[in-house]
């Protein structure tokens, strides 16, 4: 537990930041999978957005984006 006034609120900081990544987590994840479901050029366009933000935000790493468009993309491809 927290001993110093310092250390209760970055406890606090990062609960909240935590909730806000979670978040941007799940719409990022339901973007994938609709993308999965029904790839489309737009929706790529979309995923890829979403992708780049999180990289933005620091909710994920820049090679998993990488990755992850990489492997949207030749599903687009594939159709």
């Amino acid at each position: 537990m927290p001993v110093t006034a310092q250390a209760e609120k970055k406890l606090r900081r990062d609960r909240k930041q935590q909730v806000v990544n979670a978040a941007h987590r799940l719409h990022l994840r339901d973007g994938v999978k609709l993308m999965r479901k029904t790839p489309t050029k737009k929706q790529l366009q979309a995923v890829f957005t979403l992708l780049d933000k999180a990289v933005k935000l620091h909710v994920i790493h820049k090679n998993k984006a990488s990755r992850l468009k990489s492997r949207l993309s030749k599903l687009l491809i594939k159709k």
